[in-house]
């Protein structure tokens, strides 16, 4: 007999009629020979409705009370549908996230899963019970019980995380789409199904708005070796796989705030070819990429930084053996970019760098915990390594180093990280699967840039170190390529992404700083948006980059921002571009459908 974990989401147990046709799934999955472990939200916009009274009585209600509050709405639908079940025949048992023993770190609003005692969930299985589970809430650890939830995405990270401690077969996320989509279909219609998912590229699109899937959710699916499917509440149709790699042995004791890093990786066969002074207008990274993807060039990592008057920087790093290669196309098409021979503007160059390292640090526990970035920061400041490029996505952060510091740097890291000492081994390679799988939007965010920041060790942990302790996340991180010496120091910018409600927070915290660290004006943009394309893929196959920047160049949208991961580019675009731009790439990839998917109301 099978253990499966559902988790059935608040438009799923919406209404009395959406209840019982759950109840009646429920049935036919036990009648197939499974026990049943089911979570369920609270009923459809219920959880808006009790924040609204909340804030008509108190404009600043305290978070234990809130807790206490939104905690009531899982109770109503778990209670709803364990009637439901019993009423159609089938014995079931509503529990509370308290009474299953869900522990939970002492924090109201947002606490993280430390374990959860399964033995009462047991027990009611052994006795043949559906056991209907109240998502999104827990208890803390503290001496006095205290009801804490989980915040956003809490029911589907209690599913997988309860899946994780049964060691469940499976873990069935419903939902009102069919499974995981190409993009998002309120925007685009005619995105496709995917049959199935890499765990690395779920986690990467959940983080970038997909709202199918939490990524906390898929972080711990992730750690754990869950099999995640994720399914249609209305039909009948097999849903995506989300697939995960062979899990390394972990503890289930502190499940969600175990360690966040999992290996430190180097590659020390790199160089570095940047183009400085291109015109910073549409078409400019189209053409070069096009260029690289038709001399069959195989880059790694790409960035494009802040512009600085008409002008912006492009670097990226190849490996050393095709680096002439490289450089000959970079050389050669540096005239067309210039300026129109302005002689007032200084004209493009090409400037190239070997002897560099990659060093990355890798884990899916690195999901919004704004520290563990820092601290590879600072590791590297303390061993006096300097930062000379920096790339990240939600399970990498990558820093360019000089080639002599290499092993230093990854020795302090995996001390730093508690990784063992062991030789890193080469990236698995991608599925046979194409290059791109999916799109995704990003509108709630916010860039700032922080000009003539000192290019000495210890910067970027300054200025990251300084965001955690406020427990502010940050998304990309770009540093400039472009000097500046000033009193002898060489500086150069650095731009990051934050949650656009958190950014002019951010703002003042790096302005207060700016005198006592050494850098200059911090500058805020609240109205760009984040465009992205995921894929396993695309690692190895040149010339993914330059059909997205084509993409956007025939739209004649300029790019603010480029960074890159193995299975990830994304690009910063005015706001207003932003849904175009989406468009524009998913349509480029040919990753539309032929059918139409309506979004249930």
């Amino acid at each position: 007999m099978a253990l499966v974990v559902q988790k059935y989401g608040g438009s799923s147990v919406g209404s009395v009629e959406r209840i019982q046709a759950v109840a009646k799934r429920v049935c036919e999955t036990v009648k197939a020979g499974n026990s049943l472990v089911v979570v369920v939200s609270a009923m459809g916009k219920s959880t808006d409705g009790l924040v609204k009274l909340a804030s008509e009585i108190s404009p600043n209600p305290s978070r234990r009370e809130m807790d206490m509050l939104l905690s009531t709405g899982e109770q109503v639908s778990i209670a709803l549908l364990s009637m439901a079940l019993q009423e159609i025949g089938q014995p079931a048992v509503s529990l509370t996230g308290v009474q299953v023993g869900i522990v939970t770190e002492a924090e109201h609003t947002r606490a993280r899963i430390l374990h959860i005692a399964t033995q009462r969930i047991e027990k009611c299985l052994l006795e043949g019970l559906v056991v209907v589970v109240a998502g999104f809430q827990g208890m803390s650890s503290t001496e006095e019980i205290e009801i804490t939830t989980l915040g956003r995405g809490g029911s589907d990270t209690s599913a997988v995380a309860i899946a994780a401690a049964l060691n469940a077969e499976k873990c069935e996320i419903y939902t009102d789409v069919p499974g995981i989509l190409t993009t998002d279909p309120r925007l685009v219609p005619e995105a496709r199904l995917m049959e199935q998912i890499t765990s690395d590229e779920m986690l990467e699109l959940a983080s970038l708005g997909a709202k199918v899937l939490h990524p906390r959710a898929v972080e711990i699916a992730r750690n754990y070796g869950v099999r995640l499917v994720v399914r249609s509440s209305w039909t009948d149709d097999p849903g995506t796989i989300v697939d995960s790699p062979p899990p390394k042995p972990r503890s289930l004791t502190n499940l969600e705030i175990a360690r966040p890093v999992d290996d430190v990786e180097f590659d020390t066969n790199q160089a570095k070819v940047s183009l400085l002074r291109v015109p910073d207008k549409p078409g400019v990274a189209a053409r070069l990429f096009g260029e690289i993807a038709r001399q069959k060039v195989d880059v790694d990592l790409i960035i494009q930084s802040i512009h600085e008057g008409n002008t912006n920087d492009i670097a990226f790093t190849v490996m050393t053996p095709i680096l002439k290669k490289a450089e000959a196309v970079a050389v050669a098409i540096a005239p067309a970019l210039r300026a129109n021979n302005n002689e007032e503007v200084e004209q493009a160059e090409v400037m190239i760098q070997q002897q560099i390292a990659k060093v990355s640090i890798v884990g899916a526990g690195m999901i919004g915990r704004p520290g563990v970035a820092a601290e590879m920061f600072a590791t590297l400041a303390r061993k006096g390594v300097n930062i000379k490029m920096i790339s990240t996505s939600e399970v990498k952060v990558s820093c360019v180093i000089d080639s002599v510091d290499c092993e230093k740097a990854v020795t302090a890291l995996r001390e730093t990280f508690d990784i063992e000492d062991s030789p890193s081994s080469p990236l698995p390679l991608p599925p046979s699967s194409p290059p791109v799988r999916g799109v995704a939007l990003d509108m709630k965010q916010a860039r700032l840039g922080i000009r003539r920041v000192p290019d000495l060790p210890g910067m970027a942990g300054n200025i990251f170190g300084t965001l955690a302790e406020h427990n502010i996340s940050v998304d990309m991180i770009i540093q400039s390529q472009r000097c500046h010496v000033i009193k002898g120091v060489p500086t150069r910018d650095i731009a990051f992404t934050v949650a656009r409600v958190e950014a002019r927070a951010a703002q003042e915290l790096l302005q207060k700083a700016a005198v006592e660290c050494g850098w200059g004006e911090v500058v805020l943009d609240m109205e760009i948006a984040k465009v992205s394309i995921v894929g396993a893929g695309m690692v190895g196959q040149p010339g993914v980059a330059a059909k997205m920047f084509a993409a956007l160049s025939q739209e004649q949208i300029n790019i603010q921002m480029i960074t890159t991961s193995e299975i990830k580019i994304s690009c910063v675009v005015a706001e207003p571009e932003g849904v175009k731009a989406l468009k524009a790439i998913h349509t480029a990839f040919e990753l539309g459908g032929a059918e139409k998917f309506v979004i249930p109301t």
